[in-house]
């Protein structure tokens, strides 16, 4: 069977049920797209570690947001959030970090009117992928006044917010930006959202994490080592070749076979077998 077919199989057979194991389904809770669009901002931001963790830890933000996130977002004010948010721990980021983050998404909001419209001003619909729409995008808001949250113009040495934006230009994966483009960006398919119509599918970079990092060098998408900009953009090329103008719709079900399927990517057949014994156990070949 041709990598291609096997890899329309597979994306046609992507499952709900690895849904639930991924952030994106925390979008799909909310049917006004205003909602969708802040609730994946921050449920992408967090996206890293264990599952479970970041599960319950989304759990924790959305419960306290209410109904409407993009309404607590709008009406959000800082001294309060560090109140609410006095416990929430990540990892390494904290309820400060978080309110920095809500912070942001305010001020996208306001001055933009969504987060995609912020994103826009640096967006060029004519190059090649997303490499200097996401560095203008995370230096913009690395440099937002945050002094309602930090209590000073600088951001702390001992906070980790600069973490959430990561940039190409330090040569970084930008694993959860890409990720948020790729939910937001790509066509409504019961998956991804489709919310976002300035930019165009064929420009998104395919998010780098260690299950695509495996996968992929095993299917011979890339032969770096490393997990970074370029091993980004060199599996997205080869999957260019395959879509041109949707590459990166096989992110999700290549993902899956590690996260939801468990694996190991020994070798390529093993790779390729599990992908085939994923579509057959759907009842579609």
């Amino acid at each position: 069977m041709e990598l291609k077919t096997v890899l329309e199989a597979l994306y046609a057979a992507r499952s709900t049920e690895h849904l639930a194991n991924d952030p994106l389904s925390f979008c799909h809770r909310y049917h006004d797209g205003k909602d969708q669009e802040v609730v994946g901002f921050i449920a992408a931001a967090f996206a890293y570690g264990n599952v479970k963790i970041i599960r319950r830890n989304l759990e924790s933000i959305f419960k306290e947001m209410g109904p409407s996130p993009r309404r607590f977002v709008e009406r959000f004010d800082p001294e309060e959030g560090k109140l609410l948010f006095s416990r929430f721990k990540h990892r390494f980021n904290d309820g400060r970090d978080l309110c920095a983050l809500l912070c942001v998404c305010r001020t996208m909001i306001r001055e933009s009117g969504s987060i995609e419209g912020w994103f826009l001003r640096f967006h060029d619909p004519a190059a090649e992928d997303l490499t200097p729409s996401l560095t203008g995008f995370s230096a913009s808001l690395k440099a937002l006044d945050l002094c309602d949250v930090f209590g000073d113009e600088e951001i702390p040495a001992d906070s980790y917010f600069p973490f959430f934006f990561p940039s190409p230009a330090s040569g970084s994966a930008c694993k959860r930006l890409c990720m948020y483009l790729r939910w937001m960006v790509r066509p409504a398919d019961g998956i991804d959202l489709g919310l976002w119509r300035g930019v165009s599918p064929s420009q998104l970079v395919i998010p780098v994490d260690a299950h695509i990092q495996r996968i992929c060098r095993l299917l011979g998408f890339t032969s770096r080592r490393q997990g970074d900009w370029r091993m980004a953009r060199e599996i997205t090329a080869r999957l260019r070749e395959l879509d041109p103008h949707d590459p990166v719709k096989y992110d999700f079900s290549l993902c899956h076979l590690g996260i939801s399927e468990g694996c190991d990517g020994k070798d390529r057949e093993t790779c390729l077998s599990c992908a085939i014994r994923s579509i057959c156990a759907t009842g579609r070949q």
